[in-house]
């Protein structure tokens, strides 16, 4: 939390945008910190987080200073005004209060439904991929989103099981994945890449990290800035390379940067660190989540 206060640094009559809402934590902190007038745009895929965090802005106080609507943060661009930003938050991953609702499915720590869905109004959910993708997709998945060494393997134990079972609850599968990879002693569970990868491709979060990071870009005034929290590789690595496209003074046709074929630009924006900015001992002590988060930001020039 304090990281992020002080990569924003909101005053009074800043705006900020937080593009996944989630519980409000780091909303209610944004207008404490730009009281008596800063605004907040808030976003969120989840409606049940929305309402949530409605009722905990206004009952903090907050009322008349905030919006929050349902959606995905890479439609924000659509009704916050370009240019009018002070700075955008966007923290990824999954929400404690959507791990601990066992009814949701994100986790297997509690016996639940393969949901995954940020979204109750899509369609796909992970017993949806598990049971009806294809043992080469599944492993796709497992590799590209989890980073999991053993995605082939998973994928063919898992397509070997469902002929007998469909796969109906987060326990079951991830009792599989135990069975093919026990942890000797091991605190981090098997399945966590599976779960991981699951999630992402159920909510096709790559796709909207992407867009989402260049409508965050138009929303910022100069000297605005993007501070970004990621969980894991894959999200890392996505915004390493944004932050060093949008921040090269140079472009260049092609997938293949040839020094003689550049071509001179203006950034759209800078680096305010280099490296990223890693949770303090109070943070870590208070929110054992954020364990694994990487805090990223970035200045619109």
């Amino acid at each position: 939390m304090a990281e992020v206060l002080a990569a924003l640094s909101p005053k009074p009559e800043a705006r900020i945008a937080d593009g996944t809402v989630g519980g409000a934590g780091h909303a209610c902190a944004i207008l404490a910190a730009s009281s008596p007038n800063g605004w907040l745009y808030g976003c969120d895929r989840d409606g049940a987080a929305v309402e949530a965090a409605t009722l905990r802005l206004s009952e903090a106080g907050f009322a008349g200073r905030f919006e929050i609507r349902r959606g995905n943060y890479s439609e924000l661009a659509d009704w916050v005004p370009a240019g009018s930003c002070d700075g955008v938050l966007l923290d990824l991953g999954v929400s404690s209060p959507q791990l601990d609702d066992a009814e949701r499915g994100f986790s297997f720590q509690n016996d639940g439904p393969l949901d995954m869905r940020m979204d109750l109004r899509q369609p796909l959910t992970a017993a949806g991929i598990v049971n009806g993708w294809s043992e080469a997709e599944l492993a796709r998945v497992f590799w590209e989103y989890g980073d999991e060494p053993q995605s082939r393997r998973f994928a063919r134990a898992i397509a070997q099981d469902r002929e007998g079972r469909r796969f109906e609850t987060t326990v079951q599968l991830a009792s599989l994945i135990e069975r093919l990879a026990p942890r000797h002693g091991k605190k981090k569970h098997p399945a966590t890449r599976v779960f991981q990868a699951l999630r992402m491709a159920v909510n096709d979060e790559s796709r909207f990290l992407k867009s989402g990071l260049a409508a965050a870009c138009t929303l910022l005034k100069p000297g605005g800035r993007l501070a970004v929290i990621t969980f894991h590789s894959l999200e890392d690595r996505m915004v390493k390379e944004f932050g060093r496209e949008r921040a090269r003074e140079y472009t260049f046709e092609g997938e293949v940067d040839v020094p003689e074929l550049r071509q001179p630009c203006v950034p759209d924006l800078r680096w305010v660190q280099r490296k990223a900015i890693l949770p303090g001992e109070i943070e870590m002590a208070e929110n054992p989540r954020s364990r694994s988060a990487q805090l990223r930001v970035l200045e619109k020039v």
